[in-house]
This record gives C-alpha cells, structure tokens and sequence, in this order.
C-alpha cells in the first residue's frame, strides 16, 4: 500500500518587516547644520493633539521614517492631482531680504523705479529706470556721470538720445556740446526745435568769449556777487585760450596765464568801473597783444614793451591761428543766434567741420564745451538753467587730444558735476581712445585714464573680445560680465551691460518705439533715404506713451527672443505693445 500524497499547505507564509524606528528632529536637522545652540525638541502642544497626530483613521501615525511609502502617504490633501497641482503649489510669504536668497533667480536688479524707462532687465524682466541724480541722493552712486562703450552700430546714439528724450519728462533738459556726426539732428526737428550748425556753408558764428546771459543779469547782481562772477568767467576764458595755444604746439606758461587775464580783464571793462560788460572776441585780445599799451606791459612788470613783444610772441602766434587758419570766422566773431535755453534739447552741429580736419574738430569741442559750461552755469537764479541738465560730450577723446589743458577741462567738469547739478555723459567706442590723448606714461593719460573713475555708471554695449579684455582690466570686471559683454551683447542693438561703481552688473535691452526707430535712424544714410522726422505733436505723444505706466500682454516669442521664460517678460507691464513689437 503506497503512501497518501503529500498535501502541501495552503495558508499564506507571512513575512516580518523589520520594525524601523523614526528619526527624530534632531537627527533630521543635523544632516543639514550644527545643531550647537539650536533647541531641538518638540513643544508640549497638550494631549488632545497628541491624540490627534498619533492616530489617523485608526492607524498609528508613521512620521520621520527612513523611507516614506512609494505612494505618499494616504491622508486628506496629498497626493499628486493632474488639475488642481498647480493651485494647490506651496506659497511663502517673507520679506525681500529672505526671498533674494531663498530664489535668488526672482529677486529684481535693485534699481527703483524712477526716471526714465529704457527697458528691461532681462534676467528679472522688470522693467529698467534711470534717474543719475536720484541714484545719488539715494546712496547708489557717488556721482551722476555717465560713459557708454560700444562698438559702432552697437546703439550707442540710440541709447544715449532716448534717456535724454525720457528724461524730458522729469524736467532735465539737455545740452549736446558739439555734434560731431549730425546724428542728434533728426531728434531737435521732430521736437520743432531749429539746431545750430557750424562750418562750411552756415552763416552762424560763435563767441567763444561770448557773455551769454552774465549780460542780462549783471545789473540785478550786488557787488560781491559781480566781483565773483567777473573772477570766474575770467578764468574760464584764460583757460580756453591757453589750450587752443596748446592746440598749436605751444606750452603756455603761468606768465602767458597772466598776461592774458590782465587783457581779458581790461576788455570786459572791469578795470574801468563800467556798470555794463563789454562782449570781446579773439581778435581783439590778438591786438592787445600784438599792440600792447604802454600801462599794460608796466602793469605786468617787463622791463619794456620789447621784452613784453618778445615773451608773448609765441602764444599770439597761437591764438592768431584761430583767426587765420581753418577755424577763422566760426569762432572769432560776435554771435549771432540766440539759443532758447527753455527748450528741453540744445545741440552744435558740427558735422560741417569734417572736411577742415581732426584738429578743427578739437578746437571746436574745446571752444563749445567752454562755451556751454559758462552758459549753463547761472543754475541758481531760478531762470531757464535752474534745473539739472545732461551735457552729452560725443567723441570727447578728439578734444582731450589738444593737450594737457584740454583733459583738465574735461576732469574739471566731470569733478563739479554735482556742485553744477550737470549729468555729464561721455561717449566713446573703447577704452584705448583714453590712452591716444598724449605719449605713453604722461600726465594726460594719467588723467584721461582717472576720468572712468569719475563716472559712476558705465553702459557697455557689445565689444569684441579684446576691447572686452581692455574693458574688464580698466572696470574690474568679473569673467561673467565680460562675458555678457562679448557675447549676449554683440547679438543685438541696444543690448548693453549696466555698472553702477562696484554693483553687479546688469543685462539691459533698450526699446525703442516705432516713432523713436524712425527718428534715431542712424543708417538712413547708408539707405538714401533720409526719412523726415516725426512731427512734434507725433514725437510727444510717443514719448509719453512710452511712459505710461499701463499693463500690456507680452507674448511668448518676445520672451524667448530676450532670453527668458515666457511670462518673466512681463516688464512689470511698463512696456508697451509698440515698443515690444517694434523690439521683435
């Protein structure tokens, strides 16, 4: 009789889990921080709650474990949900200063929102303001200069002519202190403001010893204060003429300096106790010192008037030039415009003196930064030079190339731009043309290479990659931003790298609006087809359009073009559907 078969249980084999004990607060935050000092334990929250967290649907709470179930755990409110994740997302709420380093890529660029709106930041998308005077009273910046770098064709005009346009608004008029290129022309007409244009073919001349509105207010003034006006211009005119004399080759010395005040002194009038100024001209101080009066060269302790011939020989030479050679009859006659100082733009238009040669160019620059310095000086009688007003020096390392006195003008006038409430801005293509104003190791290059210090914010659009090496040396720039600069820069006009003194910087696109591409065309030329300006009533209302501080919809392919995720592009909605579109 064979064996019954072998029955085989049915009953289910159970396993044991191994019971895993939960890690306590303790244990978590140690993987994280020293927990020296830091209280790691639980408040008593009372037995209710004790009740309440230890049991959930009848089952003991498992919290802190090692491995949390592959599912979640199952309670009301979690889990994953294909509609409602997005709403039911976490939300924090804290200060700016926690949140700019809990998500650093959210946190804006830190410059307020005032003064002209340029355009937006394209790391943030907030929209971009600029006010030079308010980043100084608010501790931003140490001064309210400005220098743009940019290779040409990179939108320097463009970037330079829409702050002074947006700034119109914030009542800060502008001064364009010899427009070398015309390329500031186009904004005056459509403003229905008549520009002066210098050189072949104009019939305008200027003083460069011209009054200007001293004139008109001498008589209101006391004693004192003609004394001290008298004093200044004086020596703003000794100055000038002693580096138009360095212009030609010819050093003055402090006798030269003296001479000349002396003369300047005696044709104004001042020595004769004359209640009203005398206007004089270059000529004339020519004659005085070609044909010196006996009291003059007594006055001034030479022996004899042939001593007196002999020493001033060279420097009247000099000034001679200016009389004689290419500049004569643009700077040695009496004026003959009036400039409406109320206007919110002024500009000289040199693009004439083009065919007269660099040097003429120079004298020019020097003649008319001297020139609207005095002029905008009188800021503090309540007239038309009470405010704050931009002075635009293009190309400035032509006039600094005259010589040493003509960089100490210029650092002159960028040191009391506070003091004369000027935004002085300087436009130059890279950092070398600082180092092309004397030899190698003199006292202008010195000088000229201090003047970026000087100048608290620095717009760099695109360079190339050595001028971005020049740039980073004379800047500081980190190996990020020179990046920025060589490379996001380069692909677009109006791309540009803002520094404010030792703040990161940052990625900046300026928009134009239809109205501004059309009047800032600075490749209308190469077309040929100048188009005509905008009309006034046009121009402003662009301009103010361009404001206003509504909230337009920005579409997704302007944010991809500018490097961002679409929605981020929202500029804080500033920007406005032309410009946006226009920018595209």
């Amino acid at each position: 009789m064979s064996p019954p078969p072998h029955r085989f249980s049915t009953r289910r084999l159970s396993t044991r889990r191994r019971r895993v004990e939960p890690r306590s607060l303790g244990e978590l935050l140690s993987q994280f921080t020293d927990l020296n000092g830091i209280p790691t334990t639980t408040p008593d929250l009372g037995p209710a709650h004790e009740h309440e967290t230890s049991t959930r649907r009848g089952r003991p709470a498992r919290l802190n474990q090692a491995s949390a179930p592959r599912q979640g755990p199952r309670e009301p409110g979690r889990g994953w949900a294909a509609v409602d994740a997005a709403r039911r997302a976490p939300v924090y709420r804290a200060t700016t200063a926690e949140i700019g380093g809990l998500f650093p890529l959210l946190a804006a660029n830190g410059v307020p929102a005032i003064g002209a709106r340029l355009g937006y930041d394209t790391q943030s998308g907030g929209a971009f303001y600029t006010h030079p005077t308010e980043w100084v009273l608010r501790g931003m910046v140490t001064n309210p200069n400005l220098v743009v770098f940019g290779e040409p064709g990179r939108g320097k005009s463009s970037t330079v002519v829409a702050l002074m346009l947006r700034m119109m608004l914030f009542g800060v008029r502008s001064l364009i202190s010899g427009d070398v290129k015309g390329e500031y022309t186009p904004l005056l007409r459509a403003l229905g403001i008549t520009p002066i244009a210098l050189g072949r073919g104009s019939p305008h001349r200027l003083n460069a010893l011209d009054l200007g509105p001293i004139r008109t207010h001498w008589t209101r003034w006391n004693v004192e204060r003609q004394r001290e006006e008298l004093t200044g211009i004086t020596a703003r005119w000794t100055r000038l003429l002693t580096a138009l004399a360095e212009a030609q080759g010819y050093p003055p010395t402090v006798t030269d300096e003296l001479v000349l005040a002396t003369v300047l002194r005696r044709l104004v009038g001042a020595t004769n106790g004359n209640t009203e100024l005398r206007p004089i001209t270059i000529p004339q101080v020519v004659a005085h010192l070609a044909e010196p009066a006996d009291d003059l060269w007594r006055e001034l302790r030479f022996a004899d008037r042939r001593q007196f011939l002999d020493h001033t020989r060279p420097i009247t030479d000099a000034l001679s030039n200016l009389v004689v050679g290419p500049l004569s009859g643009l700077f040695d006659e009496p004026t003959n415009f009036d400039l409406d100082w109320d206007a919110p733009v002024q500009s000289m238009d040199l693009s004439l003196l083009r065919s007269r040669g660099d040097q003429a160019i120079a004298v020019a620059l020097t003649c008319l930064g001297s020139w609207s310095s005095m002029i905008t000086d009188l800021h503090d009688d309540g007239g038309a030079d009470s405010g704050v007003r931009i002075v635009v020096r293009d190309e400035v390392w032509r006039q600094m190339r005259l010589g040493l006195r003509a960089v100490q003008a210029v650092d002159s006038d960028l040191r009391l731009s506070r003091a004369e409430r000027k935004i002085q801005l300087l436009v130059m293509h890279k950092p070398s043309d600082l180092l092309s104003v004397g030899a190698a190791g003199s006292q202008e290059v010195s000088i000229a290479q201090d003047l970026l210090a000087l100048c608290s914010t620095r717009i760099l659009l695109g360079q190339s990659t050595r001028v971005g090496d020049e740039l980073a040396d004379d800047l500081g720039l980190s190996e990020r931003e020179q990046a920025v600069l060589t490379g996001w820069a380069m692909e677009g006009p109006g791309r540009a790298l803002w520094k404010l003194e030792n703040r990161p910087g940052m990625k900046i696109q300026t928009v134009l609006s239809a109205t501004e591409r059309a009047t800032f065309d600075t490749n209308a030329g190469l077309r040929g087809d100048r188009r005509k300006p905008p009309h006034t009533n046009t121009a402003v209302e662009a301009l103010t359009s361009h404001n206003t501080t509504s909230n337009p919809e920005v579409d997704s392919e302007h944010a991809h073009n500018a490097g961002h995720p679409t929605g981020s592009a929202g500029v804080n909605g500033t920007l406005t559907n032309d410009a946006l579109t226009e920018e595209r």
